[in-house]
Protein backbone atom coordinates (compact mmCIF):
# COMPACT_ATOMS: atom_id res chain seq x y z
CA UNK A 1 0.00 0.00 0.00
CA UNK A 2 1.15 3.58 -0.59
CA UNK A 3 0.80 6.38 1.39
CA UNK A 4 -3.28 7.92 1.37
CA UNK A 5 -3.72 10.64 -0.98
CA UNK A 6 -6.31 11.61 1.93
CA UNK A 7 -6.25 11.38 5.54
CA UNK A 8 -8.73 12.49 7.65
CA UNK A 9 -7.17 11.98 11.76
CA UNK A 10 -9.73 12.46 14.69
CA UNK A 11 -11.38 15.32 13.04
CA UNK A 12 -13.80 17.11 14.29
CA UNK A 13 -17.00 19.06 12.18
CA UNK A 14 -19.55 21.10 14.15
CA UNK A 15 -22.08 23.52 13.17
CA UNK A 16 -22.79 25.94 17.00
CA UNK A 17 -24.06 22.77 19.23
CA UNK A 18 -24.30 19.92 16.50
CA UNK A 19 -21.62 17.69 15.44
CA UNK A 20 -21.68 16.73 12.31
CA UNK A 21 -18.27 15.14 12.11
CA UNK A 22 -16.39 13.76 15.67
CA UNK A 23 -13.18 12.34 15.95
CA UNK A 24 -13.54 10.86 12.38
CA UNK A 25 -11.10 8.58 10.53
CA UNK A 26 -10.95 8.08 6.97
CA UNK A 27 -8.05 8.04 4.60
CA UNK A 28 -8.14 7.35 0.67
CA UNK A 29 -5.24 5.53 -1.77
CA UNK A 30 -4.29 7.12 -4.78
CA UNK A 31 -6.42 6.57 -8.02
CA UNK A 32 -8.99 4.23 -5.73
CA UNK A 33 -12.32 5.28 -6.49
CA UNK A 34 -14.72 5.62 -3.63
CA UNK A 35 -18.70 6.34 -3.13
CA UNK A 36 -20.07 7.40 0.08
CA UNK A 37 -23.87 6.70 0.49
CA UNK A 38 -26.07 6.86 3.73
CA UNK A 39 -29.16 8.99 4.73
CA UNK A 40 -29.48 12.38 4.52
CA UNK A 41 -27.00 14.34 7.38
CA UNK A 42 -24.78 11.68 8.20
CA UNK A 43 -22.21 13.81 7.13
CA UNK A 44 -21.23 12.30 3.67
CA UNK A 45 -21.56 16.04 1.56
CA UNK A 46 -19.83 17.64 4.77
CA UNK A 47 -16.49 15.66 4.19
CA UNK A 48 -16.47 16.82 0.44
CA UNK A 49 -16.89 20.20 1.76
CA UNK A 50 -14.17 20.51 4.16
CA UNK A 51 -11.49 18.76 1.24
CA UNK A 52 -12.22 21.52 -0.85
CA UNK A 53 -12.14 23.78 1.82
CA UNK A 54 -15.15 24.88 1.65
CA UNK A 55 -15.34 24.58 5.35
CA UNK A 56 -13.20 24.84 8.07
CA UNK A 57 -12.87 21.96 11.09
CA UNK A 58 -12.49 22.56 14.79
CA UNK A 59 -10.59 19.85 15.37
CA UNK A 60 -7.48 16.77 14.20
CA UNK A 61 -5.88 17.00 11.16
CA UNK A 62 -6.42 16.83 7.74
CA UNK A 63 -3.83 16.08 4.74
CA UNK A 64 -4.22 15.73 0.58
CA UNK A 65 -1.16 14.62 -1.06
CA UNK A 66 0.70 15.30 2.22
CA UNK A 67 -0.38 18.95 2.15
CA UNK A 68 -1.96 19.87 5.75
CA UNK A 69 -4.98 21.74 5.88
CA UNK A 70 -3.37 23.42 8.75
CA UNK A 71 0.06 25.36 9.50
CA UNK A 72 2.28 24.87 11.94
CA UNK A 73 3.48 27.71 14.61
CA UNK A 74 5.52 27.42 16.84
CA UNK A 75 4.04 24.91 19.15
CA UNK A 76 0.77 24.00 17.76
CA UNK A 77 -1.21 24.83 14.66
CA UNK A 78 -3.38 27.41 13.27
CA UNK A 79 -5.88 27.87 10.43
CA UNK A 80 -4.31 27.66 7.15
CA UNK A 81 -4.03 31.26 4.94
CA UNK A 82 -5.95 31.91 2.08
CA UNK A 83 -2.86 31.38 0.15
CA UNK A 84 -2.06 28.48 1.63
CA UNK A 85 -5.78 26.84 1.15
CA UNK A 86 -5.43 28.09 -2.54
CA UNK A 87 -2.54 25.74 -3.35
CA UNK A 88 -4.63 22.92 -1.56
CA UNK A 89 -7.47 23.66 -4.51
CA UNK A 90 -4.99 23.62 -6.98
CA UNK A 91 -5.02 19.34 -6.24
CA UNK A 92 -8.55 18.88 -5.83
CA UNK A 93 -11.40 19.49 -8.06
CA UNK A 94 -15.63 19.58 -7.31
CA UNK A 95 -18.47 18.48 -9.56
CA UNK A 96 -21.47 20.00 -7.15
CA UNK A 97 -25.12 19.45 -7.70
CA UNK A 98 -26.01 22.48 -9.12
CA UNK A 99 -23.66 23.00 -11.57
CA UNK A 100 -22.67 26.45 -10.54
CA UNK A 101 -21.73 27.74 -13.92
CA UNK A 102 -21.10 31.34 -14.81
CA UNK A 103 -24.05 32.58 -16.84
CA UNK A 104 -22.42 35.09 -18.66
CA UNK A 105 -19.78 33.67 -19.87
CA UNK A 106 -19.56 30.93 -23.13
CA UNK A 107 -18.73 27.36 -22.42
CA UNK A 108 -15.58 27.55 -23.71
CA UNK A 109 -14.97 30.47 -20.69
CA UNK A 110 -16.72 28.40 -18.45
CA UNK A 111 -13.47 25.48 -18.63
CA UNK A 112 -11.00 28.00 -19.35
CA UNK A 113 -11.07 30.74 -17.00
CA UNK A 114 -10.09 28.74 -13.61
CA UNK A 115 -6.42 27.58 -15.46
CA UNK A 116 -5.79 30.64 -16.56
CA UNK A 117 -6.34 32.72 -13.14
CA UNK A 118 -5.65 30.22 -10.77
CA UNK A 119 -2.65 27.92 -12.83
CA UNK A 120 -1.26 30.64 -14.48
CA UNK A 121 -1.55 28.94 -17.54
CA UNK A 122 -1.28 29.85 -20.66
CA UNK A 123 -4.76 31.21 -22.71
CA UNK A 124 -4.19 29.34 -26.40
CA UNK A 125 -2.90 26.53 -23.99
CA UNK A 126 -5.90 26.22 -22.12
CA UNK A 127 -8.41 27.00 -24.36
CA UNK A 128 -6.77 23.92 -26.27
CA UNK A 129 -6.88 21.83 -23.14
CA UNK A 130 -10.67 22.89 -22.56
CA UNK A 131 -11.90 22.11 -26.32
CA UNK A 132 -10.52 18.39 -25.87
CA UNK A 133 -12.10 18.27 -22.52
CA UNK A 134 -15.07 19.11 -24.06
CA UNK A 135 -15.18 16.53 -26.71
CA UNK A 136 -14.15 14.13 -23.97
CA UNK A 137 -17.72 14.83 -22.51
CA UNK A 138 -19.21 15.09 -25.42
CA UNK A 139 -19.86 18.98 -25.67
CA UNK A 140 -17.36 20.03 -28.46
CA UNK A 141 -20.22 21.51 -30.71
CA UNK A 142 -21.24 23.44 -27.65
CA UNK A 143 -18.44 25.61 -27.13
CA UNK A 144 -19.83 29.00 -28.18
CA UNK A 145 -23.40 28.90 -26.44
CA UNK A 146 -24.25 29.68 -22.85
CA UNK A 147 -25.60 28.15 -20.19
CA UNK A 148 -28.93 28.83 -20.80
CA UNK A 149 -28.74 27.15 -23.99
CA UNK A 150 -27.97 24.02 -22.42
CA UNK A 151 -29.88 21.33 -20.73
CA UNK A 152 -28.85 19.86 -16.92
CA UNK A 153 -27.27 17.20 -17.94
CA UNK A 154 -25.05 18.99 -20.62
CA UNK A 155 -24.44 21.96 -17.75
CA UNK A 156 -23.69 19.33 -15.43
CA UNK A 157 -20.92 17.97 -18.33
CA UNK A 158 -19.29 21.38 -18.93
CA UNK A 159 -19.03 21.12 -14.91
CA UNK A 160 -17.10 18.30 -15.18
CA UNK A 161 -14.65 19.35 -18.02
CA UNK A 162 -14.36 22.66 -16.01
CA UNK A 163 -13.11 20.61 -12.72
CA UNK A 164 -11.18 18.47 -14.98
CA UNK A 165 -9.20 21.47 -16.32
CA UNK A 166 -7.88 22.68 -13.20
CA UNK A 167 -6.16 18.86 -13.61
CA UNK A 168 -6.79 17.74 -10.14
CA UNK A 169 -5.25 14.87 -8.29
CA UNK A 170 -8.53 14.26 -6.42
CA UNK A 171 -11.97 15.14 -8.21
CA UNK A 172 -15.00 14.85 -6.07
CA UNK A 173 -18.27 14.76 -6.68
CA UNK A 174 -21.70 16.09 -4.38
CA UNK A 175 -25.19 14.35 -5.66
CA UNK A 176 -24.18 14.94 -9.11
CA UNK A 177 -27.31 13.90 -10.64
CA UNK A 178 -29.50 15.05 -8.37
CA UNK A 179 -31.19 18.26 -10.08
CA UNK A 180 -31.44 16.50 -13.18
CA UNK A 181 -34.83 15.03 -14.69
CA UNK A 182 -34.98 11.34 -14.34
CA UNK A 183 -34.09 11.08 -18.65
CA UNK A 184 -30.95 12.80 -18.10
CA UNK A 185 -29.20 11.46 -14.93
CA UNK A 186 -27.55 8.31 -17.60
CA UNK A 187 -25.93 10.93 -19.96
CA UNK A 188 -23.94 12.15 -16.73
CA UNK A 189 -23.22 9.06 -15.51
CA UNK A 190 -22.19 7.89 -18.12
CA UNK A 191 -19.52 10.76 -18.29
CA UNK A 192 -18.29 9.36 -14.35
CA UNK A 193 -18.45 6.18 -15.71
CA UNK A 194 -15.91 6.67 -18.21
CA UNK A 195 -13.63 8.65 -15.76
CA UNK A 196 -13.63 6.08 -13.42
CA UNK A 197 -12.45 3.25 -15.53
CA UNK A 198 -10.23 4.96 -18.05
CA UNK A 199 -8.59 7.60 -15.99
CA UNK A 200 -6.35 7.32 -12.73
CA UNK A 201 -8.18 10.05 -10.52
CA UNK A 202 -8.86 9.54 -7.06
CA UNK A 203 -12.56 10.08 -6.92
CA UNK A 204 -15.42 10.54 -4.11
CA UNK A 205 -18.28 10.60 -5.04
CA UNK A 206 -21.93 10.90 -2.75
CA UNK A 207 -24.61 9.63 -4.84
CA UNK A 208 -27.71 7.97 -3.84
CA UNK A 209 -27.34 5.93 -7.46
CA UNK A 210 -27.34 2.89 -5.96
CA UNK A 211 -26.54 0.46 -9.28
CA UNK A 212 -24.16 3.06 -10.04
CA UNK A 213 -22.23 3.15 -6.95
CA UNK A 214 -22.01 -0.60 -7.23
CA UNK A 215 -20.46 -0.52 -10.43
CA UNK A 216 -17.91 2.28 -10.53
CA UNK A 217 -16.33 2.29 -6.76
CA UNK A 218 -13.32 0.66 -5.39
CA UNK A 219 -15.37 0.85 -2.19
CA UNK A 220 -18.47 1.61 -0.50
CA UNK A 221 -18.52 3.73 2.62
CA UNK A 222 -22.12 3.52 4.92
CA UNK A 223 -22.30 6.68 6.39
CA UNK A 224 -24.64 7.35 9.60
CA UNK A 225 -24.66 9.85 12.39
CA UNK A 226 -21.21 11.31 11.20
CA UNK A 227 -19.10 8.15 11.17
CA UNK A 228 -18.74 5.39 9.01
CA UNK A 229 -20.82 2.70 9.95
CA UNK A 230 -19.41 0.50 7.50
CA UNK A 231 -17.45 -0.24 4.39
CA UNK A 232 -15.85 -2.52 1.96
CA UNK A 233 -16.26 -3.86 -2.03
CA UNK A 234 -19.46 -2.74 -3.42
CA UNK A 235 -20.25 -6.36 -3.92
CA UNK A 236 -20.12 -7.08 -0.01
CA UNK A 237 -21.73 -3.68 0.87
CA UNK A 238 -24.54 -4.06 -1.54
CA UNK A 239 -25.25 -7.85 -1.28
CA UNK A 240 -23.90 -9.03 2.24
CA UNK A 241 -24.21 -5.93 4.55
CA UNK A 242 -23.19 -7.02 8.33
CA UNK A 243 -24.59 -3.79 10.03
CA UNK A 244 -28.49 -3.71 10.69
CA UNK A 245 -28.48 0.22 9.98
CA UNK A 246 -26.57 -0.75 6.62
CA UNK A 247 -29.26 -3.03 5.63
CA UNK A 248 -32.23 -0.64 6.81
CA UNK A 249 -30.74 2.05 4.79
CA UNK A 250 -29.93 -0.47 1.39
CA UNK A 251 -33.77 -1.59 1.70
CA UNK A 252 -35.42 1.46 1.87
CA UNK A 253 -33.26 2.85 -0.90
CA UNK A 254 -33.73 -0.14 -3.37
CA UNK A 255 -37.41 -1.03 -3.19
Amino acid sequence: MTDPIIRFDQVAKRFGALSVLDAFDFTVQPGEKVTLIGPSGSGKSTVLRILMTLEPFQEGTLTLAGISYHQPHGRGRFRASEVHLRAIRTHVGMVFQSFNLFPHMSVLRNVVEAPVAVLGMARDEAESRAIELLRMVGLGDKKDQFPSQLSGGQQQRVAIARALAMRPRVLLFDEPTSALDPQLVGEVLGVIRGLAQEHDLTMLLVTHEMRFAREVSDRVCFFDKGRIAEQGEPERIFSDPTEARTREFLQSVLE
